[in-house]
């Protein structure tokens, strides 16, 4: 293998908030900001990233007890070289990954997911994994890569492979399949568990998408943990009760949802006997109001260029989670009411929450006028925030692309 080029994009999730875990439906975009990587071999079995600005290397070693050598990002490139280790053993070849980043960190653009994405792709090719059976059985489409990095990060199992700790969180597979899947000029709508294409809109020629990142960090590691799992075990925690009180193993809220209204009132049922049944109630109705009925609203009011109906729908959607989910900030639902008044057709906060950015779709003649006037009204509310706050124009992009 000689030295090749890769890029990843971030990712926006527009609507379908925290139901990916529950199998969606959600509806996301790649963005034009991304990491853009030289992977080159090398001759001793580590993988091994570089970050071309700050010069920092994080090393681990392709084994599957790998742990890595530096604090940032380390968590991500060890999960990845265990895994892989474990599951397409022996690995003879390392690699080096050189990045440079326009993709905020800690922002709810998925930056730490499409490092998973990017890892797993580069110790793919050093090891020419393509060429394995295994891989050409499970891994022949870039949806079942997305799934599989998924599982990596999040420590699934997946195919034939087992799961592992992978690096603590418990999410789903959005973000990936986000990033490794969507098209350019186009917003696309996923389901998962098992992850399935619904349908794509072209995102209109005349709108564009802000994205104004708050300055708080919306990490998923470390202390947010706890929080982003919170949200997440509610709907898993929902799921088992169903399955040890039907005698039943479905493995999405979607699978038992497409019972029907039979399998609606069995599955509130089992809510209302739990240890908190208001909160789960409220859980499984914002669940049901995503899937089934905001999201694909959505996509067509993308299709047809409804600028009011999305408006609506936003608005909703960023009501359940301030109300529901709980995962929002003050920056966030400050950022998601003014951009409305700053003359955006619709806003809503995105990605795990408990900090990170929200999105705002514009009218592209106005959106430096709007941008200023809302980074205006945010600075005077957080004026601490200024520093990190940042507001950046985009189109959706393509996924993961060999330039």
């Amino acid at each position: 293998m000689t030295a090749r080029t890769l890029f990843v994009p971030g990712r926006v999730e527009l609507f379908g908030k925290h139901v990916d875990y529950g199998g969606g439906p959600s509806l996301t975009c790649a963005v034009e900001l991304g990491i853009t990587a030289t992977i080159e071999p090398i001759d001793r079995p580590i993988l091994e990233v570089v970050d071309e600005v700050t010069h920092r290397r994080t090393r681990a070693p392709l084994r599957r007890d790998a742990r890595a050598t530096a604090a940032q990002g380390g968590t991500y490139v060890a999960a990845v070289a265990r895994r892989m280790s474990r599951d397409f053993a022996p690995l003879r070849h390392g690699v080096r990954v050189t990045t440079r980043s326009d993709l905020p960190r800690s922002s709810g653009l998925s930056s730490s997911s499409a490092l998973v994405v990017l890892l797993t792709i580069a110790v793919a090719e050093a090891n020419r994994l393509r060429e394995r059976r295994v891989w050409r059985d499970y891994l022949f489409s870039p949806l079942a890569l997305a799934e599989y990095a998924a599982a990596i990060e999040m420590g699934g199992p997946w195919g034939p492979f087992a799961g592992d700790e992978g690096v603590g969180t418990r999410g789903g597979a959005q973000d990936h399949i986000a990033i490794c899947c969507n098209l350019a000029e186009q917003v696309g709508m996923y389901a998962y568990l098992p992850a399935a294409a619904l349908g794509r809109a072209p995102f209109p020629a005349t709108w564009s998408l802000v994205v104004a990142v708050s300055g708080v960090k919306a990490t998923k590691t470390a202390g947010a943990m706890g929080d982003y799992n919170r949200a997440a075990d509610e709907l898993r925690g929902l799921l088992a009760a169903w399955n040890a009180s039907m005698g039943r193993t479905d493995h999405s809220l979607r699978g038992v949802l497409a019972g029907g209204p039979e399998a609606l009132e069995q599955l509130t049922r089992v809510a209302r006997s739990g240890a908190d049944p208001d909160g789960l109630l409220a859980r499984l109705a914002q669940f049901r109001a995503e899937t089934g009925r905001i999201v694909p609203a959505a996509l067509e009011a993308f299709r047809a260029a409804d600028a009011r109906c999305l408006g609506a729908l936003a608005v909703e959607s960023q009501q359940l989670a301030e109300l529901v989910l709980r995962n929002q900030v003050p920056e966030t639902m400050l950022l998601a009411r003014t951009a409305m008044d700053a003359g955006a057709h619709a806003a809503s906060a995105f990605g795990a929450g408990f900090g990170g950015a929200v999105w705002a779709v514009v009218d592209t003649s106005e959106a430096e006028a709007v941008t200023a006037w809302w980074r205006a009204r945010y600075v005077r509310a957080f004026p601490a925030r200024e520093s990190q706050a940042r507001w950046v124009t985009v189109r959706p992009g393509s996924g993961v692309r060999w330039p």
